[in-house]
């Protein structure tokens, strides 16, 4: 039987208690491993002591999940975040070159919200800190104060881009997904291509244009009970399949 592919999953640093932890969420490792058929492998937030190539080389697929940490504005150039704002500067240090590798080396690549704005900032690009407050935008933040299953509830359609690719794997036109997030694209980092829109404008999914491997993001959070929803399920399937044609086409598969 063929070994399944080997897929990182950068973790967040967190303190819980009154110790250091490097974690990720159970439903992205669960994404991983049961919607894209592949071996996930938690990559600790060590920054600059992970040589990017390296780690890159031993790889099938990156995803990047997201997380209730933002990334640092002095990253992209934006005005400081508002007192209260979670940051995670281990996580920043370790994601921003590895994205920037992965897209060299053509390993697939998949981000989820934070990861999203990660492949954004990454390349090139702003991020609105506070998406409510920008005129004409709509509200995307959840009731934190519902219970988890309606905070991941669809919320609003996306309108996807006629023969991009998420249209194609999905099979769809519009979708309607989940809205669990503040933050959001403003300035398109160059080589994006946009997958989706939501009804007020907001870039939901991006393409990164003229890479040979599978390279996309999503703002929404397809990770969420994915077996339930059909075009989230084909989306992991599609990011499985791509690691895949990575691992035999480096003699690992």
């Amino acid at each position: 039987m063929a070994r399944p592919p080997l897929i990182g999953i950068p973790c967040c640093a967190r303190t819980l208690g009154a110790h250091p932890f490097h974690i990720a969420g159970d439903k992205y490792i669960r994404a991983v491993s049961d919607g894209a058929g592949a071996l996930p492998l938690l990559v600790p937030a060590l920054g600059g002591s992970i040589d990017p190539v390296d780690l890159l080389s031993r790889l099938d697929g990156l995803m990047l999940t997201g997380s209730p940490s933002n990334v640092e504005p002095r990253h992209y150039g934006g005005p400081a975040s508002a007192e209260g704002t979670l940051h995670d500067a281990e996580r920043d240090a370790t994601t921003l070159p590895l994205i920037r590798a992965a897209l060299d080396a053509g390993v697939p690549l998949l981000g989820i919200c934070r990861g999203f704005q990660e492949l954004n900032v990454a390349l090139g690009g702003t991020l609105h800190q506070r998406v409510q407050e920008v005129p004409g935008m709509l509200d995307h933040r959840e009731d934190k104060t519902a219970p988890v299953e309606v905070q991941y509830a669809k919320a609003h359609p996306v309108r996807l881009a006629a023969g991009g690719l998420l249209a194609r794997i999905t099979g769809r036109e519009e979708l309607r997904v989940n809205s669990v997030h503040a933050q959001g694209i403003d300035r398109l980092a160059p080589g994006l291509l946009v997958e989706a829109t939501a009804p007020d404008g907001l870039v939901e999914a991006v393409r990164v244009e003229g890479v040979p491997a599978f390279a996309l993001a999503v703002q929404w959070h397809p990770e969420w009970r994915f077996w339930e929803d059909p075009p989230s399920a084909a989306l992991f399937a599609s990011f499985g399949d791509a690691a895949r044609v990575h691992a035999e086409s480096h003699g690992r598969g």
